[in-house]
């Protein structure tokens, strides 16, 4: 086992020091501080008769008292009603970030450095890059299957909170690639569950996806049964329950995240299977059509990942009320023609749109974010869609045309769309 500090490259570094606060998870709000303040020095004023001369010092004190007030006000009085509180103490907590060079890993790792805690990285780079663990946190190269360097690494550093990110996330593909799918998204994901309950892990966040949903009313809430469609799903769901069974009987804790669609800077472009906005940004580079599988009515609601991975971040240093199952992405949901229409009119390109054989998918797919809306204190829909792929554009011509190579473990040949083989 090697441990290695990563060696992030100038355009990686240059985006991690972008402020990732835009989206965050409960803080104490100013708010509240503010009203504390001016009690303050509404203190001192109304007893400036008696004291006889009004201090600048004075001032100070009491405005700082002031703001101490509310700051306790808030984490003690306020959060609690809504089942959060906010940890207070500056301790640096040892975190284990399972696909920290990821895309959504990549961010969530660089949110965790910021905050001043420990981090540990753990991906086998197979849709990762080194460069993409942000600098200040250990990065190790190898794979959630390997139970004996899983095992050694929570030996080693008594990881108090776990985020597993780590998961082969292509929901089109998993009917194609049952046994890779199971094994990456579930087996892996038992292997660290097991070593965290082994270790007395205090948390484990878990990113699922809104897969777990398959088709059901709208817009999909957490309060709904999951049904979920084809392995990927499956996968996911499969993961959340044996989270909560592993709760009840062993007292870790969990939090559980719904992500959908997410997009946005170090998002692979290397992938044909997944990630349709990567998909479109390196066909555009390469001048070709974007192609659009059915008649691209299917609708998403995208999301910037910036506006999530903060609080997603957040989520292991928060007092858990009895809500631990999170949506959490963009509000506005459009067509994929409308993803298509705008991103080439973001980026300028004279690509065509290319229809191809539909395939089986979800039609329609967007969540109701007013849980984490109402407990995180979060708008989930920051940044729009147009200045979500403009910032993304930036990023994407920088890197410059990807490869995207076929898929080495396709196991079902049958009805596997044939773009997907070429």
């Amino acid at each position: 086992m090697t441990l290695s500090p990563t060696s992030t490259s100038a355009s990686y570094a240059a985006f991690f020091t972008r402020d990732h606060a835009a989206a965050r998870a409960p803080s104490l709000p100013s708010r509240w501080n503010l009203i504390g303040a001016m009690l303050g020095i509404a203190t001192q004023l109304w007893f400036m008769p008696f004291w006889g001369r009004l201090t600048i010092f004075g001032l100070f004190v009491l405005a700082l008292w002031g703001y101490a007030i509310g700051s306790f006000v808030h984490a003690h009085f306020v959060l609690p009603r809504r089942g959060l509180e906010v940890r207070l103490s500056p301790r640096m907590t040892n975190v284990l970030v399972t696909g920290g060079a990821g895309f959504l890993g990549a961010h969530v790792a660089a949110a965790l450095v910021k905050r001043g805690e420990s981090v540990v990285v753990l991906d086998d780079l197979s849709g990762g890059l080194a460069e993409q663990v942000p600098e200040g946190a250990t990065f190790v190269r190898g794979s959630i299957l390997d139970d004996a360097l899983v095992e050694s690494l929570f030996a080693a550093h008594r990881f108090e909170v776990v985020y597993h990110l780590a998961a082969y996330a292509a929901e089109g593909l998993s009917p194609f690639i049952r046994r890779y799918n199971y094994e990456n998204n579930v087996v892996g994901s038992m292997t660290v569950l097991n070593a965290a309950i082994r270790h007395h892990t205090r948390r484990f966040v878990f990113t699922s996806s809104i897969a777990v949903y398959g088709t059901g009313e709208l817009p999909l809430r957490e309060t709904h049964t999951p049904h979920p469609g084809d392995p990927y799903g499956i996968a996911k769901y499969a993961v959340e329950l044996d989270l909560a069974a592993a709760t009840h009987q062993f007292g870790i804790e969990h939090v559980i995240f719904r992500p959908h669609n997410v997009y946005g800077e170090l998002q692979s472009m290397r992938d044909r299977y997944r990630n349709v906005v990567g998909i479109f940004l390196n066909q555009i580079m390469r001048g070709e059509p974007l192609t659009i599988f059915g008649n691209g009515e299917q609708t998403r609601a995208f999301t910037y990942v910036s506006d999530i991975a903060p609080s997603i971040a957040e989520s292991g240093f928060i007092q858990l009320g009895a809500e631990r199952i999170f949506n959490v992405g963009g509000d506005v949901h459009c067509s994929v023609n409308e993803l298509a229409q705008t991103l080439l009119r973001v980026t300028g390109g004279a690509s065509i749109i290319r229809h191809v054989e539909a395939r089986n998918e979800v039609t329609h797919a967007y969540s109701d974010h007013s849980r984490i809306q109402r407990v995180f204190e979060m708008s989930t829909n920051k940044t729009s869609l147009e200045e979500g792929l403009r910032q993304t554009w930036l990023w994407a011509k920088a890197q410059g045309v990807q490869q995207a190579p076929v898929f080495s473990n396709i196991e079902i040949l049958r009805g596997l769309p044939p773009s997907w083989t070429r």
